[in-house]
C-alpha cells in the first residue's frame, strides 16, 4: 500500500491552517497524533526535516499524523503571536483530528518551538496518551506548568543542543512531574545533524511511561 496523505485547510482561530494528514501505509491507525513545527520566525514549517522524521516514525508505529503550519506560515492565515495564538492553533488542529478519528486515543508531538506548544497544550488535556517534546528549548521557556503535569511526557534532546545544553536540560527535567522519560541522542546540534536516523528510531521505539 502506498503512502496515504491528504492536504487540508482547517478552520483556525486566526483563519485557515494549512495541514497534511498522513495515515499508516500498512494498517488501520491505532492512535491519532498532532505534530507541531519549530519557530515560524526562523524558518520553521511543517516540512522541517526533524518534523518530517518525527511524523514518519509515528506513522511507522501505526499512528495517523496531522502536521500543520502555524498562523502566518505559508498558506496558513494570520500573524505570529509568540506562542500564545499558536497554542490556540494547535488546539483547533487537534480538535479537527479528534473529530476525524473520535474512537482513537490521541497524543501530541513537536520539535523546538513546537515542543513548547505541545507541552503547554498537552498538559491542559489530561486525557492525552503522551506528549513527545523533541528539542525542547531549556532556555527562555516558561515551564511552571510541567511541574504538575500528569500526562506521560517524553523529552528527546541532542547532546549538543545549543538551546538546551545538557546540564541545563537535566536541571529542568529534574523539576518536571512524573510520569516522564529523558532520551539523549548523539547529535551535532539542535537539529540533530548527523543523527536523524537515530532520532527517528528512538521515536519509533518509544515505550510506555505509565501514569501513577
Amino acid at each position: 500500500m502506498g503512502r496515504r496523505i491528504e492536504s487540508h485547510l482547517l478552520d483556525g482561530p486566526a483563519g485557515k491552517l494549512e495541514a497534511l494528514l498522513e495515515a499508516p501505509e500498512d494498517r488501520a491507525p491505532d492512535e491519532a497524533v498532532l505534530v507541531c513545527h519549530p519557530h515560524p520566525l526562523f524558518g520553521g514549517t511543517m516540512h522541517n526535516k526533524v518534523v518530517y522524521r518525527l511524523a514518519r516514525a509515528l506513522r511507522r508505529r501505526g499512528s495517523v499524523v496531522l502536521r500543520f503550519n502555524f498562523r502566518g506560515v505559508n498558506r496558513s492565515e494570520g500573524n505570529h503571536t509568540d506562542g500564545v495564538g499558536e497554542v490556540d492553533d494547535a488546539r483547533a488542529a487537534l480538535a479537527w483530528l479528534r473529530s476525524r478519528y473520535p474512537a482513537l486515543p490521541y497524543a501530541l508531538a513537536g520539535f523546538s518551538f513546537g515542543a513548547r506548544v505541545v507541552a503547554r497544550l498537552g498538559c491542559e488535556l489530561a486525557e492525552a496518551v503522551r506528549v513527545i517534546a523533541v528539542g525542547f528549548p531549556a532556555r527562555g521557556s516558561e515551564t511552571g506548568h510541567l511541574a504538575s503535569c500528569s500526562v506521560p511526557k517524553f523529552f528527546i534532546s541532542s547532546t549538543h543542543d545549543e538551546f538546551a545544553p545538557r546540564p541545563e536540560m537535566e536541571a529542568l527535567f529534574s523539576k518536571i512531574a512524573d510520569p516522564k522519560q529523558m532520551i539523549w541522542i548523539e547529535g551535532e546540534d539542535h537539529f540533530f545533524r548527523g543523527a536523524l536516523d537515530q532520532l527517528e528510531e528512538s521515536v519509533f521505539n518509544l515505550g510506555l511511561v505509565v501514569r501513577r
